[in-house]
């Protein structure tokens, strides 16, 4: 089959490797119809290298047809049409019946120290081969799986696998008080659909970007806008919209793709440049993120309020504000979105043919999969109007 295979820093390729087989009775075999682009693999394009092997094939966003399961996913047959959340959870130990798949105790890597296996993600969540691939073998297939009907185009529901399930995290995690203002940081794929979703219950949203087309775009659908290339200082920017005080909380979108951090994003760009012992000492230890989006977060948000972090951040030493952020009593919430948790609330606005999400058209690429390599470039370096790319295989 073919597949979006890694092999080393700003190159991916399409390999032709072999079709993935049953391993286990758990497992499933779905042919993907459609898969997707995300801003999290740009970390492995870029600068996440020292921990994934060359080859592995990348993607978290897929969905598909069944056509094959293991002896024991008694609620999957072939033919049926499935989402694949990003992670792989069991649905039955502790964590899970938390409402906490991204920490479930049965595909957790502990021996990196991390939460559940993700797809397509490195060795630190599990090294399993993810769905930007003709066919995908899911693990914990009994669970890892959201199955939706047929008739409705996929760009209806791909989605489900993470932008959504991420996006409507974010908002229930920024805590927001009925009637209340929301600033989100970061207008990509997660940033504007927390725009969309906070918009859809009733939150006034301030979008803060630097691409026209981003901008545009939520700007259509009825937010407020900052363009960081007009204003010299953010919070005071936000605080003349909200009368001197600050939106009630502040959704981060951006996370180590910020901005405003020269000296980080060149640290970066080392690292992906070390030998891979080396490169991972300095992910682990150096804390190199770019927190210029944490940072303004904390100076946006107004005293009493929340921020709800839903960028991706990798350091493990990195300085925060503590005084700051203890004198303004903000709350922080957190992690990679639990995608089962969410899906009930979801589904009925996917389904719904009224659209009120614009999930159909919310893609602005779609592309054969041969077209990835490119797909990937663009994407990086936001040409082209690029913010969410759907793979067709």
């Amino acid at each position: 089959m073919k597949a979006v295979a890694w092999h080393g820093r700003r190159d991916v390729r399409v390999d032709e490797v072999p079709d993935p087989k049953i391993e286990e009775p758990t497992d499933a075999i779905v042919r993907i119809t459609t898969t997707a682009l995300c801003g999290s693999d740009l970390h492995l394009y870029e600068v996440l290298g020292p921990f994934i092997r060359e080859g592995m094939i990348l993607g978290h966003e897929p969905m598909g047809i069944v056509e094959e399961v293991g002896s024991a996913v008694t609620n999957l047959k072939p033919g049926d049409r499935v989402v694949m959340p990003f992670q792989i959870s069991c649905g039955t130990c502790f964590m899970c019946d938390q409402g906490l798949q991204t920490q479930c105790e049965t595909t957790q890597t502990r021996e990196e120290g991390r939460g559940a296996m993700l797809f397509g993600y490195t060795r630190l969540y599990g090294d399993k081969d993810g769905g930007q691939a003709e066919y995908l073998r899911v693990p914990q297939a009994q669970y890892t799986h959201i199955k939706v009907p047929e008739g409705p185009p996929d760009e209806r529901f791909v989605y489900l696998s993470d932008v959504l399930p991420t996006a409507w995290q974010a908002v229930e995690y920024a805590s927001v008080p009925d009637g209340g203002s929301v600033c989100i940081l970061g207008l990509g794929p997660i940033g504007d659909m927390s725009a969309r979703i906070a918009m859809h219950k009733g939150y006034r949203v301030i979008g803060v970007d630097l691409v026209d087309e981003r901008l545009q775009r939520v700007s259509e659908r009825g937010a407020e806008t900052v363009d960081l290339r007009e204003v010299d200082d953010v919070g005071e920017a936000v605080r003349e919209l909200t009368d001197g005080r600050g939106t009630d909380a502040v959704i981060d979108a951006v996370g180590m793709e910020a901005h405003g951090s020269p000296g980080a994003a060149i640290a970066h760009r080392m690292v992906g440049l070390l030998p891979d012992f080396l490169g991972e000492q300095v992910m682990n230890k150096a804390g190199i993120d770019k927190l210029n989006a944490v940072y303004t977060a904390i100076d946006v948000v107004r005293r009493g309020g929340t921020i709800s972090l839903s960028g991706v951040y990798g350091g493990m030493a990195d300085p925060l504000p503590l005084l700051t952020m203890f004198d303004k009593q903000i709350q922080f919430r957190m992690g990679q979105a639990n995608v089962k948790h969410w899906v009930d609330e979801l589904m009925p606005l996917v389904l719904d043919d009224a659209d009120p999400l614009g999930v159909e058209n919310f893609h602005t690429h779609a592309v054969p999969l041969d077209e990835a390599p490119q797909a990937y470039e663009t994407f990086q370096k936001k040409r082209d109007g690029a913010i969410k790319y759907l793979f067709k295989p």
